[in-house]
């Protein structure tokens, strides 16, 4: 074993790995060949005398050698990350804090929140990264991101089990809706309940688009990914999607988000997630509810550190109300 040998860089592409999932994934977010990402971690790996990874079609998980290196790994470059900030003599409220978020809270949460704290707080920056809640959580776990915006569905379980747990506050607990065009029979309700969404033509896509509680095979009539090109197909009368009413603001002028209400009921939670090491976590504890960090600061590193992030974090709160 000679991992005092291993070069930075190389710890830096085995947590950006983690966090992405995938070697290729990797490679294009550091803007290396997928070959050069499989030497580095080969390295490593050699340097470790274990593997760390467990190669599997649809990716890459962290063996148990891999989470103990993992873990060090990231105390390391944030110590680094800490130290260059500090060396460059940057003010208290200084720093760069990296906000991930799910999509739906690209619409509105996060754009307010990042506006406010740019007239607050106008040293600070806020680097962001859209991805899905899993993608995140191992952005968070490899500490590649020091917070996120989730999304969370009932039984509403903790997002990994890797120790120390995260920690988790709820920004906002709302019921899913049916977006239909302002010509749509439904538009003009209060509410619908599972029988109104019997028949409907449903826009699909990753994640969210058919009703999740809908008691019928549905009829898809068309599949998008991105979510402003599902709206405008609502918007035009080519069917009816699922969606958050987080996206009402972003939504075009001839869509409407109609309320499912009994049983067939989902909610959704939106939660912000904090990194061990922005938290100062030691390894031990478990994830709280809402308010569990709110008011007071942020440890694992120098004072301008954890200003930066309870700042950040304190923007997100404010936005979610």
């Amino acid at each position: 074993m000679d991992l005092e040998s291993v070069p930075m860089g190389t710890l830096r592409v085995f947590a950006e790995v983690v966090s992405r999932g995938t070697l290729t994934a990797a490679a294009g977010a550091l803007g290396y060949t997928q070959s050069a990402v499989s030497r580095q971690i080969a390295v490593l790996e050699r340097a470790a005398g274990v593997e760390l990874l467990e190669r599997r079609r649809d990716g890459v998980v962290l063996t148990g050698a891999g989470r103990i290196v993992l873990r060090h790994a990231s105390a390391v470059l944030d110590r680094v990350a800490s130290t260059e900030r500090e060396l460059a003599g940057l003010p208290v409220h200084a720093g760069t804090v990296r906000l991930g978020w799910y999509t739906s809270a690209g619409a509105s949460l996060v754009p307010r929140a990042i506006a406010a704290l740019r007239r607050s707080d106008p040293a600070i920056t806020v680097t962001t990264r859209e991805g899905t809640t899993p993608a995140l959580v191992r952005a968070l776990r490899a500490s590649t991101i020091d917070l996120a915006v989730l999304a969370s569905a009932p039984p509403f379980r903790p997002f990994d089990a890797e120790s120390p747990a995260f920690v988790v506050e709820t920004l906002s607990e709302r019921a899913l809706c049916v977006a239909v065009g302002v010509d749509h029979p439904l538009a003009g309700r209060g509410s619908v309940d599972r029988a109104d969404l019997r028949g409907q033509r449903w826009i699909g896509g990753d994640g969210m688009g058919v009703w999740p509680g809908l008691d019928e095979r549905p009829v898809i009539a068309h599949t998008a990914r991105d979510w402003l090109a599902k709206l405008q197909l609502v918007a035009a009368g080519c069917g009816v999607t699922t969606a958050p009413i987080a996206l009402a603001p972003a939504a075009p002028s001839g869509v409407r988000f109609v309320p499912v209400r009994g049983e067939a009921e989902e909610l959704r939670r939106t939660v912000l997630a904090f990194a061990p090491h922005a938290t100062g976590e030691s390894g031990t504890g478990s994830a709280t509810d809402s308010g569990s960090t709110a008011g007071r600061p942020l440890g694992g590193g120098p004072a301008s550190r954890s200003a930066a992030l309870s700042a950040v974090a304190a923007a997100i709160r404010a936005a979610a109300r």
